[in-house]
């Protein structure tokens, strides 16, 4: 069986040498460098944090990450879309504002922030998926797909759909515009909340379908979604600023974790590709939360590889060998023996099974689970 390498340097460092310094020497030994970045256009995908949380990844880790590929030659922005759920980045507006408040910005990043799937979350490019089970079309968000080159720098957290949040998570539901975010997390269509909708019809000039009509009552107007017609493409969600548009968030856990590789294959196939995944205040729960949860184990390292599928499997295996931080969700509910064998994400979320994600990415060729492990100093 194929085995991909993985890289990985501890979070140790020596007097006059920062932890950046050896991120940068990691990367370069795991081969960012062979790939020619020559006036390319290069995505950074980053999850810039919910306000609020404060587990996220630091605007440094992505400075010396654009540094390195300004060194190399390419042109680097860092990337996001915008979210489904109502919150601080469910549009470019608030998204970027949000980024700000959490650092990101030329200086402190290094790059732009762009955020990909536009001011609504509606500009995006339908993307065929090679060996798709569910998703034959992936609805990825314009300047991802736009770019050269994409490149990863992932947080590695647990998640309670997935069980965890590595490179998989964070390109594949990352990269998905809300009508892709939508048509991961919902097998059927939108449905209108009359409370909130105002009758503004913008909706209506998003929709290809004629699927949505308005009450005559003039003291309403309220929009309706014929589901006959609906196509399930979510664009109405992102074009409601009342947040009066909702899915229905009915795909179970195993098929929501098929549909992100799916989503991620969509996104990296036939472009060069690189992932580094920092494991560090490894919280519960997505970066998403406008909240963090106490890390569940230490600080770990640093990974790097051209394969996510591997990467993610590496940092698995290294937060599953570490022990349980006293004082974490893990160390609360262990009242007996942990009955997870160890694995520290099955005990946290018993309802999601984290090797879904990989099993499926690996099937479908994205990657493979098996890898060598090999130590930057």
């Amino acid at each position: 069986m194929e085995t991909a390498k993985v890289y990985f340097t501890d979070m140790r460092t020596k007097v006059g040498e920062s932890l950046l310094i050896k991120m940068d020497r990691l990367i370069q030994k795991a081969g960012i460098k062979d790939i020619d970045f020559k006036q390319k256009y290069v995505a950074i995908k980053i999850h810039f944090g919910e306000p609020g949380n404060l587990a996220f990844l630091r605007p440094n880790f992505a400075k010396t990450l654009a540094d390195r590929i300004k060194k190399l030659g390419g042109m680097p922005f860092l990337t996001d879309c915008n979210t489904l759920y109502v919150g601080r980045r469910s549009n470019a507006l608030d998204h970027l504002g949000a980024a700000a408040e959490n650092g990101f910005n030329v200086l402190s990043a290094g790059c732009p922030n762009i955020i990909a799937d536009g001011l609504r979350g509606t500009d995006d490019i339908d993307v065929s998926v090679k060996g798709a089970v569910h998703c034959k079309t992936a609805h990825i968000g314009r300047a991802i797909m736009d770019a050269d080159i994409v490149v990863s720098l992932n947080h590695f957290k647990g998640h309670e759909g997935t069980g965890f949040g590595g490179a998989l998570k964070n390109i594949g539901m990352g990269s998905g515009s809300r009508a892709g975010k939508l048509a991961m997390h919902d097998e059927g269509k939108p449905t209108i909340n009359s409370d909130a909708c105002i009758g503004c019809k913008i909706c209506a000039r998003f929709c290809a379908q004629d699927a949505i009509k308005f009450s005559e009552s003039k003291a309403s107007g309220k929009a309706s979604i014929d589901q006959g017609k609906c196509a399930g493409c979510g664009r109405c969600i992102g074009a409601c600023s009342k947040n009066a548009i909702q899915n229905k968030w009915d795909t179970n856990n195993t098929a929501l974790c098929q549909k992100i590789a799916e989503y991620t294959k969509a996104v990296l196939d036939g472009r060069p590709n690189f992932h580094i995944t920092v494991v560090n205040q490894v919280s519960p729960y997505c970066d998403c939360h406008d909240e963090s949860d106490a890390a569940v184990v230490p600080d770990i390292g640093i990974f790097a590889s051209f394969d996510p599928v591997a990467l993610d499997q590496a940092c698995i295996d290294a937060v599953n060998a570490a022990p349980a931080i006293a004082g974490s969700i893990i160390s609360d509910r262990e009242k007996k023996p942990n009955t997870a064998n160890n694995d520290h994400f099955t005990f946290i979320h018993p309802t999601t099974d984290w090797r879904e994600q990989l099993n499926h990415a690996e099937k479908i060729g994205l990657g493979v689970r098996k890898y060598e492990l090999v130590t930057v100093k």
